[in-house]
């Protein structure tokens, strides 16, 4: 129920495709996050223009509200959230370890108390596995302990070698979940480390000792170390990689860090920052790089947000109303920032599929990056 084909190559980004029950997923892809079942302010319509092909969901979060046998007993999240196309719900592993107001980290699994009421729950790895199979996700996570960023070598390698056991358990649950019927999930391990090139190292090698996997995932990075840590442990994996798996970096989907990834050989993203940037105020646009909507100098400015975008935002509204909305503080302008931001990612990952199909994904990724780069930084001096 997975299979994964490399369409193109140029240097270490390459093109695919994926193949899940519900649809495929072309990639280099942006993953929209849809923590509780829903993108915030989104609906399926809209997700649809946009052109996701694949959204993502938390074990966490739908563990606590509404809850998995709930999400089960109404056709698993596909039906109870009326979306036909591909799903992925992460472990919860980092929710765990952010969110929870009180954990306590076992070799059984993590203790937490909940974010919402404060009630105390287990997450083991076996648990996991039992909530994401009664979600019905196409892609599921194993569970992982996340290391905080900049973590020192005896705390990464302790998350590291935790993780490692911990996929063992997840393995070995699942298959005992999907002895009554054909597999329709595939679970992806995920690779912890920290900053520390060589237990990444370790940990892919030890990975592919353990079991023969479709795919796999990068977790613990863009937690708060440098932009130049993370390249670094990219940089490593990269000799390294199995050639036909798909390689997910967790959490990442800021506009130049994703092309910077794919020229790394990264194919699945995801992020909230479009949808919390949105929120905000804050949108990212092709030739300014990112713009503060609420700015005084947008209150005549009758131009679309991004002339070079073709989302439903910029094909109707200008700077100038957008800028309105916000400062009046109506939720329509949230709406439309967070469409507008949505599409400009999947919009993104489309242009360096087209760039690398096409053999001038060096020359373009270096254009683009130092253009975007450059408006940003010309747009923080106007906003100071």
């Amino acid at each position: 129920m997975f299979a994964y084909t490399i369409t193109s190559e140029a240097g270490a980004a390459r093109t695919g495709r994926i193949t899940l029950p519900h649809g495929t997923v072309e990639t280099p892809a942006f993953m929209p996050v849809g923590t509780q079942g829903t993108v915030k302010g989104i609906t399926r319509e809209e997700l649809f223009d946009i052109g996701a092909e694949i959204i993502l969901a938390n074990t966490y979060h739908l563990y606590l509200r509404p809850g998995h046998e709930l999400v089960r007993e109404r056709g698993g999240l596909h039906g109870f959230m009326s979306w036909p196309r591909p799903l992925l719900t992460d472990s919860g592993g980092f929710q765990v370890f952010s969110l929870a107001a009180i954990n306590r980290i076992e070799e059984e699994g993590v203790w937490f108390r909940s974010h919402i009421d404060g009630s105390r729950h287990l997450f083991t790895p076996e648990r996991v596995m039992d909530i994401q199979h009664a979600l019905g996700a196409d892609i599921i996570m194993a569970f992982d302990e996340c290391a905080p960023g900049g973590a020192s070598r005896a705390v990464a390698m302790a998350a590291h070698e935790r993780t490692l056991r911990w996929l063992e358990r997840c393995r070995r649950r699942l298959a005992e979940l999907t002895t009554a019927g054909p597999a329709v999930q595939t679970m992806l391990p995920i690779l912890q480390g920290s900053t520390h090139p060589d237990l990444r190292l370790g940990a892919l090698r030890r990975v592919r000792e353990i079991g023969d996997w479709p795919g796999v995932a990068v977790g613990g990075l863009s937690v708060g170390e440098a932009k130049a840590d993370m390249w670094k442990v990219l940089e490593a994996l990269q000799p390294e990689w199995p050639r036909d798996w798909p390689r997910y970096l967790m959490g990442v989907g800021y506009p130049d860090d994703m092309i910077e990834a794919i020229a790394r050989g990264i194919d699945l993203f995801d992020c909230v920052a479009p949808t919390r940037n949105g929120r905000n105020g804050t949108a990212w646009v092709e030739e300014d790089g990112q713009v503060n909507v609420k700015a005084a100098r947008f209150r005549t400015d009758d131009r679309p947000l991004d002339p070079a975008c073709d989302c439903y935002t910029c094909r109707t509204y200008s700077r100038a109303y957008l800028r309105h909305l916000v400062q009046a503080g109506e939720l329509l302008a949230l709406r439309l920032l967070s469409i507008h931001n949505l599409r400009f990612m999947v919009r993104l990952a489309a242009r360096a599929r087209d760039a690398i199909r096409s053999g001038t994904f060096a020359g373009w990724s270096t254009e683009w990056l130092a253009r975007f780069r450059a408006g940003r930084q010309r747009e923080g001096r106007a906003d100071e």
